[in-house]
């Protein structure tokens, strides 16, 4: 449900109502499981001021959850291709806490105290709802980063016919995550382009400075200048002084059907 609300928030449209489908069995579907479900969705629906619409239940072996959001703006939502060379590029919150926590879920990985910590990121993540309604004023480009920040510029990238350069030393960690870089548990190109961070990616105009850095105090929300737009098709990092560049395969999650 947050990864649907993510994608409207992020272009600076208002989410109102969903639909929910559900396929499941007799095994599954236990009256304590339901209302378990029924709880979360009624929490969800009031932290994001959400209705449901509607939906469908059927039976099956598998479980299967359909979610849709439906959203409505006054205004043109912030798309993908208008980006142009010279613009800043902003991240929101903090990148790689959920994909720690997803690797802590899976058991590959073992913080200790800190593990709570990122698996709450990965299962619900912070979607930047206050921010959102200032998108149109400030941004030129937009997308939520689901599948990684290297692979989702690359969408905003390609639409515009651009190219990016990123300071991977600007880029916002959490103090947790900055204590396991610092501790050397992890390495920063491991995990900043993993996905499921459902921040907010977007490039604006120079001018705007000023405005994005009072923007972030008055609503007490980090919004990190990370890089620049570039007349080259293809996405530089920087990182301690090392430039280098990512193959496919390198820049997040990669959806093959």
């Amino acid at each position: 449900l947050r990864a649907s609300l993510s994608d409207l928030y992020c272009k600076g449209i208002k989410p109102e109502s969903y639909f929910l489908s559900f396929t499941l069995n007799k095994k599954l579907a236990t009256s304590s499981w339901l209302r378990k479900i029924k709880n979360i969705l009624n929490s969800e629906q009031k932290k994001f001021n959400i209705s449901l619409a509607g939906g469908d239940t059927v039976h099956s072996s598998k479980l299967i959850i359909t979610i849709i959001v439906l959203g409505n703006t006054k205004y043109k939502p912030v798309y993908r291709h208008k980006c142009v060379f010279k613009d800043d590029i902003y991240v929101t919150g903090s990148i790689g806490d959920s994909y720690l926590g997803l690797n802590v879920l899976k058991k590959k990985m073992d913080f200790g105290k800190y593990n709570s910590f990122f698996k709450k990121k990965y299962y619900e993540p912070d979607l930047q709802t206050k921010m959102s309604p200032y998108l149109r004023k400030i941004a030129s480009s937009s997308i939520d980063i689901s599948d990684g920040l290297a692979q989702d510029l690359q969408h905003l990238c390609n639409n515009s016919k651009c190219g990016a350069f990123i300071n991977l030393n600007l880029l916002p960690l959490s103090s947790f995550c900055k204590n396991l870089l610092n501790s050397k548990k992890i390495k920063l190109k491991n995990i900043f382009s993993k996905g499921d961070d459902y921040q907010i990616l977007f490039t604006s105009k120079r001018k705007y400075r000023t405005k994005i850095t009072n923007l972030s105090k008055r609503l007490n929300i980090i919004i990190s200048k990370i890089g620049l737009i570039n007349k080259d098709k293809k996405i530089v990092f920087m990182h301690n002084e090392h430039k280098f560049t990512l193959s496919t395969n390198e820049t997040g999650y990669i959806h093959n059907f």
